[in-house]
């Protein structure tokens, strides 16, 4: 297993004077879980970009099965059987599973798509593999990781086996994440290769045989998982250790600051009721699709609840992180200072426009730390900086804080923990949506559970197992009345 699938030496990358790659080496062997990992902006993307030739490098090799690879380009790199999952999915939802699978190599019958063909070819490698879904479903009405099983069944039936995943658990739920495990130990155990682009250590250290370290677009370290740890591999990232988020003590709570009552909103939420004090934070659990997006829409002004229903607040809009940085978070055309004051520009303008934006630049650790960068070329990670920075600066007494560490690093996802549980100690009621359930049990002092559109229940968060939690996300057990 010592042979080498895929080898970059000395791969530099600059885009004017903000290098994101700087003498990258990255050596994957042939049939093993292989993890790159680094903090937002550490040059991951761009590196796995000139991978795949999406990206051309400004020095540096390519060596794929031993041989280097003169011109690369995606064409090239599906040639020599490299497969690219990317973490916002390509794929066109109003056609069917089959047709997605086997657009650009469609196969023909006397001079006609043979679709009937395709779906039992496609059964056949999806039975292989492990990636149950019907071929002849919508994408437009599948789950998210049924979504994803199609993006890998499209490079699988290009006949790729080097693949690589970037970011693959990002938008998974508990479940789809086991079952995400399982199919990646099924690929590598048929004689695929993996190379998976991630920012959860935890992942590393249970799906990855070895791991790539990154910082500041350098390769610092190569390790084996079965002879590191979670927290070497994080301090290699940042090059600092990482404290695990902690609540100072009991809450101290304050008057209530957010009510709902009885909240509806079509099929989505149907009775929904809580209350939210200053000075506690109240989680919200539940598999994607289950109500939450649409709670929090509606809790910062965005969605109009049925008739009848009730939120009350105090004056003036809440502080609300999306989980959508791109469609509802920023204008990415816009500079990066621009972006840090949308929706205060009558309270900062001018001359105070710069001095702000170098305080969050400092403060939120956002790179570049560049005022009159396009926001578009920053990484997601520090793209979700910014929103947290301008949205956590409103000094609001109500929080929404929607997935607010989705796609972010270890580091920055410590930073937004830190500044969500100081919220807490300033007396604000914090409402915080989220996937990850160590997220909600290190930092919530109450979770509640939406299931098919309903708070099915409300738990303590110190005392709330993972596994209690799961089950009621599920459906396979019913919770005490919230």
């Amino acid at each position: 297993m010592n042979q080498l699938a895929v080898e970059l030496r000395g791969v530099s990358k600059a885009y004017g004077p903000i290098v994101a790659n700087r003498d990258v080496s990255l050596r994957v062997r042939a049939g093993e879980v292989h993890a790159l990992v680094g903090e937002n902006g550490a040059g991951k993307s761009t590196l796995v970009r000139i991978l795949y030739g999406l990206v051309p490098a400004d020095a540096g090799e390519i060596w794929v099965r031993g041989a280097r690879v003169a011109e690369p380009s995606p064409a090239r790199a599906i040639a020599l059987g490299i497969g690219m999952v990317h973490q916002h999915f390509m794929l066109v939802p109003a056609l069917r599973v089959v047709e997605n699978v086997v657009l650009g190599r469609e196969p023909t019958r006397r001079g006609r798509l043979d679709l009937p063909r395709a779906a039992t070819e496609l059964s056949a490698l999806s039975d292989r593999f492990g990636l149950r879904v019907d071929p002849w479903r919508r994408v437009e009405d599948l789950s998210v990781g049924e979504a994803q099983r199609v993006e890998i069944l499209k490079v699988l039936w290009r006949g790729a086996d080097i693949l690589v995943l970037d970011e693959p658990t990002a938008v998974l739920t508990p479940p789809e994440v086991r079952d995400f495990f399982q199919i990646v130990r099924t690929l590598v155990g048929g004689g695929k290769t993996a190379l998976i682009i991630t920012h959860k250590l935890d992942e590393v250290m249970a799906l990855a045989e070895r791991v790539t370290v990154l910082r500041r677009g350098q390769t610092v370290a190569e390790l084996e998982t079965a002879k590191a740890s979670a927290e070497e591999i994080a301090r290699a990232m940042v090059g600092r250790d990482i404290a695990a988020p902690r609540r100072a003590g009991a809450a101290q709570l304050g008057e209530v600051l957010l009510e709902v009552r009885d909240l509806s909103i079509g099929t989505a939420l149907s009775g929904v009721s809580f209350a939210v004090r200053g000075g506690e934070i109240f989680g919200l659990a539940g598999v994607e699709g289950n109500g939450q997006s649409e709670l929090a829409l509606a809790l910062a002004g965005l969605l109009e609840p049925e008739p009848g229903s009730v939120r009350t607040g105090p004056p003036g809009p809440p502080a609300h992180i999306p989980e959508d940085r791109h469609r509802r978070g920023l204008v990415l055309d816009f500079l990066v200072e621009d972006n840090l004051i949308l929706g205060r520009h009558l309270e900062i303008w001018g001359r105070a426009v710069r001095p702000h934006a170098e305080r969050a630049l400092s403060e939120y650790d956002i790179r570049p730390a560049q005022p009159s960068a396009p926001t578009r070329a920053l990484s997601g990670g520090n793209q979700q900086k910014v929103v947290v920075a301008r949205e956590l600066s409103r000094r609001a007494r109500v929080i929404v804080a929607a997935q607010p560490t989705r796609g972010v690093d270890v580091g920055a996802a410590a930073l937004i923990h830190e500044r969500l549980l100081a919220a807490r100690a300033d007396g604000c009621a914090v409402v915080l949506v989220s996937a990850e359930i160590a997220e909600l049990r290190a930092l919530c002092d109450r979770i509640g559970v939406l299931y098919r559109g309903r708070l099915v229940a409300t738990l303590d968060g110190p005392s709330a197992t993972e596994d209690e939690l799961g089950l009621l996300m599920t459906g396979a057990r019913e919770g005490a009345a919230p």
